[in-house]
């Protein structure tokens, strides 16, 4: 079982910075692929970015890269969305994701079993 709590989202500018984190609970976390999604305001959620359990490998929306980096930080339990050049498309709603099924990652929403609540990122033109 794995409990997952965003934090660190808020209203920026374009062209600013913000730092998600994703802090989880569970002693399976080390074993997790991890991603974060995003749900724009009235549409689907979609794949952000991704991180294996051993680090080795990241993947990234087209949208994000360049721009976003994902890490992960097994020692302290959480998993961390570094967004940069943030665009008003950006707006939405992040949430982390725990598979904790395979080692490789999906983009796909429906191969993740855990989910946290939710932190809201405005981008402000």
């Amino acid at each position: 079982q794995v409990q997952l709590v965003e934090s660190g989202g808020g209203l920026v500018q374009a062209g600013g910075s913000l730092k998600l984190s994703c802090a989880a609970s569970g002693r399976t976390f080390s074993s997790c692929a991890m991603s974060w999604f995003r749900q724009p305001p009235g549409k689907e959620r979609e794949f952000v970015a991704a991180i294996t359990w051993r680090r080795s490998n990241t993947g990234y929306a087209d949208s994000v890269k360049g721009r976003f980096t994902i890490s992960r930080d097994n020692a302290k339990n959480t998993v961390y969305l570094q967004m940069n050049s943030l665009k008003p498309e950006d707006t939405a709603v992040y949430y982390c994701a725990a598979d904790s099924r395979r080692s490789g990652y999906s983009s796909s929403a429906g191969a993740y079993d855990y989910w946290g609540q939710g932190t809201q990122v405005t981008v402000s033109s």
